[in-house]
């Protein structure tokens, strides 16, 4: 029977509905017509009714998971759903208005989600049910449980009324801050254009690239070619542009957003921002008991302390840095100079097309987008027997969006998703993936989960579809492995379904072992076809292709460590009478186990949106963490193959499917039969183990 907590919701959202989009429960989100203006009066309603709920029942005297956990747990997911889609568009159709509605909205939700983790009698109500019920729940309801008390610990619910209201304050100057400097990467990346009147200032460019600048200009007014600072310009720019000049202008502009310096110094500079961020969260984990945000972040992860995550990451940058250090070298003796930072990518792009006859670009034609995304779904059909159909009518926010149904064995609609897979104005840069709608199933009612998947590829031109590099492929299937990771959970609680719940230096797991398939001989033509002439990728591409996967993986991972370990040396060192510290640990991190030279201007931190407003802080190394263990996942589908319909459900039953119901290292044994293993990860790379 449904809850009295829907019941009141179904009631209540019947006056709203007709007014407010965002208050329409069913069904999926009506996206099209979405405003700014509907943003604060929905989340204002949704609030007010989760605090009424919430009041009812905390007020019965005998609690039973049955009457308060469930009912608490309809409540976060009407909560959270509005909340999703505000936050999605605030993403993808970044605008004044809607930023200023998102962004009060946020401070706004921040402290009463500290209020509700500080209620005192919904924590005791909860330890009562943990002792009482414990011998009559099944393994999900107590993880449930366990994190629901954790996370009230982790609110401060233990603390005096003084500290409680501290607590409170600070979760709201953080999201504030956070907020704003989201804000200033996305407006200082969008202020810089470079204007060109002779096309032989873009020498060496992609044709799409030229295009698309002779377009961005011919839409301001302008002659010639407008190239603007999003990724896939940066990209074609850094790896193809022959001048020298203009690749340098490039790096500074991207290099230096946001800060101090650079041709935007100080008009969005992020500087004050992080001291303020690094500071509000030192604070809070003091506050909490714990020395520093890095021992506060591990209380959710995988990892137990902070000298486990430093030995983990300066293990990996032993084995490492030595094969960057000779491929650096031996890109500099192939250029005949010493490189600049801005040099590296052109030069290291040369190399790769002279040694393997193979460029991103030359590739771009053999993968369209529509054709990539049909042998990803026929791979996912091999592995887990779906079916991914698109549907029609679905409404959206931007026109290149698509939804598509996914489909079990029996044809029965297990799960959807909406891609949003090109660059555009007002869209936040890189690649995510996001619940839309969790997956919710007891009490007699079923919610399929919804995710959100967003990628910044270069527009299509004219009639001809996205043409993606491989690099953008593995991106596609990352985000992908991310997706099936939250669609395909049986867990019926929404804490803990799909990607909740999930510790953050695992949740990597799924989309990195996705990866893998986009460099699989057997997988490469099902997603490959000439765009014009449905031509094959010719089998010498394929095998050159393949040869260039090792290339210069040293060097890759070495950056990936660099960011790591600053990322954590600034939570863990945090000193508040010295401040973050900010550029004198990436200097010092860098010394450690970079390998390409790093000009005084660069500021890359100040952009640096994983770990200042995202999810990330004191937790990016989980990409290295999880991708141990993915190599280590998919190592089981090679020793079989990597469609071995055995393995792929076991995979299934013991990772994808159980979301943040179990602990991930009891759930990663179950599949393969013991602990992690890193050579897995440094034979793919071709590193000596």
């Amino acid at each position: 029977m449904p809850s009295a907590y829907n019941s009141a919701l179904t009631a209540a959202a019947t006056e709203r509905t007709m007014n407010n989009p965002l208050l329409a429960l069913d069904g999926l989100p009506e996206f099209a017509a979405i405003r700014a203006e509907h943003v604060e009066p929905a989340v204002t309603a949704i609030v007010a009714r989760h605090r009424d709920a919430l009041a009812a029942l905390v007020a019965r005297s005998e609690p039973t998971f049955a009457s308060l956990i469930e009912p608490f747990e309809d409540a976060n997911h009407a909560l959270a759903r509005v909340w999703n889609s505000v936050q999605h568009l605030n993403s993808v159709l970044n605008g004044e208005e809607f930023r200023a509605a998102y962004n009060k909205c946020r401070v706004q939700l921040a402290d009463y989600h500290a209020q509700v983790g500080q209620n005192e009698v919904l924590y005791r109500a909860c330890e009562r049910i943990r002792e009482r019920e414990a011998a009559l729940l099944n393994e999900a309801q107590l993880k449930l449980l366990d994190n629901l008390l954790r996370d009230f610990r982790l609110a401060g619910v233990a603390l005096p009324p003084e500290k409680k209201q501290r607590f409170r304050e600070l979760m709201q100057e953080l999201a504030r801050a956070q907020s704003k400097f989201d804000e200033n990467v996305l407006d200082a990346t969008q202020a810089w254009t470079r204007h060109l009147k002779d096309e032989a200032g873009l020498a060496g460019m992609p044709a799409g690239a030229i295009a698309r600048a002779a377009a961005a200009a011919s839409d301001r007014g302008l002659d010639g070619w407008l190239v603007t600072l999003d990724e896939p310009n940066y990209i074609a720019v850094m790896s193809h542009a022959r001048d020298v000049a203009l690749r340098r202008e490039f790096y500074e502009a991207w290099t230096t957003r946001a800060s101090d310096l650079g041709p935007s110094a100080g008009r969005f500079d992020n500087s004050a921002l992080m001291e303020q961020i690094l500071a509000l969260r030192h604070e809070t984990a003091v506050l909490l008991g714990f020395t520093s945000y890095a021992e506060l972040s591990l209380a959710t992860k995988m990892a137990v302390n902070p000298s486990e995550v430093l030995g983990f990451l300066r293990n990996l940058a032993a084995r490492y840095r030595p094969a960057a250090i000779e491929e650096f070298g031996e890109l500099e003796r192939y250029a005949g100079q010493a490189l600049e930072a801005w040099d590296v990518a052109f030069y290291a792009e040369q190399l790769r097309s002279e040694r393997h006859s193979m460029s991103q670009e030359a590739l771009r034609p053999y993968f369209p987008l529509p054709r990539v995304l049909d042998g990803m779904f026929e791979v996912a059909g091999r592995l887990y027997g779906l079916s991914i159909q698109p549907r029609e009518g679905v409404s959206t926010w931007h026109p290149q969006v698509r939804y598509y149904a996914i489909m079990d064995r029996s044809g029965r609609e297990v799960a959807g998703f909406y891609l949003d897979p090109c660059a555009r104005e007002g869209k936040r840069g890189g690649a995510w993936m996001d619940d839309c709608i969790n997956r919710k199933g007891y009490a007699g009612a079923m919610i399929t989960p919804v995710a959100q998947l967003v990628c910044n590829f270069t527009p299509p031109a004219g009639d001809t579809p996205p043409l993606l590099t491989h690099s953008d492929v593995v991106t596609l299937f990352h985000e992908f492995g991310h997706g099936l990771h939250f669609m395909l959970t049986r867990v019926d609680y929404p804490s803990i379904a799909g990607i909740s719940g999930v510790p953050w230096d695992a949740v990597e797991l799924p989309s990195q072992f996705m990866e893998q398939y986009a460099w699989e001989p057997g997988v490469l033509p099902l997603i490959s076809a000439h765009v014009d002439t449905g031509e094959p990728l010719p089998a010498e591409m394929l095998e050159r292709l393949i040869g260039s996967r090792v290339f210069h993986a040293g060097l890759a991972a070495v950056r990936q460590l660099e960011f790591s370990l600053f990322d954590f040396r600034l939570h863990s060192e945090y000193e508040p009478a010295r401040g973050g510290r900010v550029m004198e640990l990436l200097q010092a991190v860098r010394r450690e186990v970079a390998v390409v030279r790093f000009p005084d201007f660069n500021r890359f931190a100040h952009a640096f949106m994983h770990i200042f407003s995202g999810g990330y802080a004191a937790g990016y190394y989980s990409y290295k963490w999880a991708e141990v263990l993915a190599a280590d996942a998919f190592a089981a589908f090679e020793d079989t193959g990597v469609f071995d319909a055995t393995v792929a459900l076991r995979f299934l039953d013991s990772i994808l499917s159980r979301g943040g119901s179990r602990d991930v290292m009891e759930a990663f044994i179950e599949f393969r039969g013991r602990r992690p293993d890193i050579t897995p990860l440094l034979r793919k790379d071709g590193v000596a183990a």
